[in-house]
């Protein structure tokens, strides 16, 4: 097997294998450490011979055999150790675990982030860290902080979690609503990072998007009527089925209004937009995900990009405004009203963010301001404007869709 298969297999698996991995071990940094070496004897032993029929439960055996490992080596600990020995080794073999449990282990590991003893900022970095196996200065960036800051908070979360005795379980039904706003975040967090990548080589990461489209579906029918919870799985749904249409074959960003619409999942389109209407029918005031999943419909529906109902849109955007103001809300917002009073207004509405400071260092806002610049003709101040998101921008395919653009300027 070469290694770019294999690569992909890692990319794939390793979320689910290391939620695995930390209910076997109960220990975050052991699981991770113990994940890299699987991975590592992986990679020798693949490319040498047939892939395992069941690669991710390979790889979780032999993770957990090298927690044992590692474990036995940490001689000066040894009473502790042997005990920790002693409880891994009466685990299960987790090849012989049925998939379901195995399934079921990511959102376990979802729960354990959200717990409330955590501040949302805190819930956040270690789903990204945990879940979507973001490097700590990955999430840095995200938060813009340093990775050293990043790495503090880290740790100090996971130690927390084995301190205070932190359950890794999806707790009973009554303890799950005020945890609902939080795992309903990552879980969309997860879907974006596979939506648009952070960064690397390729837009998406159709893997991590399977994933929060999974657990949508496993918080749904656990958490049954949920207006929230349906909203959030038909905005990930609708925004999903665009993917065949995002990218050519070479890897570069086909834009919304150059895509080919036939490429579009029309079935998982209908399973949005039915679901989308269940929530909108849900008594209750209006949440944001049914309302952005509302927005999603209204593209879905549009038999062309000139066709959107654009100032519905960006009504829409008004209401979320209204339900949860948010700096990068207002520019969605200015990116709409583009589309309804122009390029001008909208320019307007995005450089009183800027001027506010509110999204200092988020690499979009020069993205949609060097686009609302080269709309109106200025083509210098647009030029600028591309560079200074390519350099914002850790993605490789959104900084050649800045420099096509550069080009066209010409």
């Amino acid at each position: 097997m070469n290694p770019g298969e294999i690569d992909r297999i890692f990319r794939d698996e390793a979320g689910r294998a290391l939620a695995t991995l930390i209910r076997l071990v109960g220990d975050f940094d052991l699981a991770e450490d113990a994940l890299q070496d699987a991975f590592a004897v992986a990679l020798e032993r693949w490319t040498a011979c047939e892939l395992p029929d069941h690669p991710r439960a390979w790889l979780v055996n032999v993770a957990r055999h090298k927690a044992i490992d590692r474990v036995r080596r940490q001689v000066v600990f040894r009473g502790k150790a042997q005990q920790l020995v002693h409880e891994l080794e009466l685990n299960v073999q987790a090849g012989d675990e049925p998939p379901a449990m195995l399934d079921d282990d990511m959102l376990r590991l979802i729960f354990t982030c959200c717990h409330p003893a955590f501040s949302p900022e805190v819930q956040v970095a270690l789903t990204l860290r945990t879940v979507c196996g973001l490097s700590t200065a990955q999430v840095a960036r995200a938060f813009l902080v340093s990775e050293e800051a990043m790495s503090q908070r880290l740790v100090r979360a996971k130690q927390k979690i084995r301190l205070a005795g932190i359950p890794y379980e999806v707790p009973e039904r009554d303890a799950l609503a005020p945890r609902l706003d939080g795992v309903l975040a990552v879980v969309y967090l997860v879907f974006t990072e596979g939506y648009v990548a952070t960064s690397g080589a390729n837009l998406m990461r159709s893997d991590l998007a399977a994933e929060a489209i999974r657990l949508g579906r496993l918080l749904d029918r656990l958490m049954p009527g949920r207006a929230g919870i349906k909203g959030l799985l038909a905005l990930m749904l609708l925004h999903d089925a665009r993917r065949a249409g995002r990218a050519n074959s070479a890897g570069d960003i086909v834009l919304l209004e150059e895509q080919d619409r036939t490429l579009w999942d029309r079935a998982q389109i209908e399973d949005g937009l039915r679901l989308v209407d269940d929530a909108l029918g849900t008594p209750g005031r209006p949440q944001a995900y049914v309302v952005q999943a509302a927005i999603a419909a209204l593209h879905a529906r549009a038999p062309s990009y000139q066709q959107t109902d654009w100032p519905q849109i960006a009504g829409l955007y008004e209401v979320l405004l209204r339900i949860g103001p948010s700096p990068v809300i207002e520019l969605n917002h200015a990116a709409a009203v583009s589309m309804v009073d122009g390029p001008a207004r909208a320019l307007d509405l995005v450089d009183a963010i800027s001027a506010r400071g509110a999204l200092k260092g988020y690499e979009l806002l020069p993205a949609v301001r060097a686009d609302l610049l080269r709309r109106l003709g200025r083509k210098d101040e647009a030029r600028e404007a591309y560079i200074a998101a390519a350099e914002a921008t850790q993605l490789e395919p959104l900084r050649r869709l800045y420099a096509r653009r550069m080009r066209e300027l010409e």
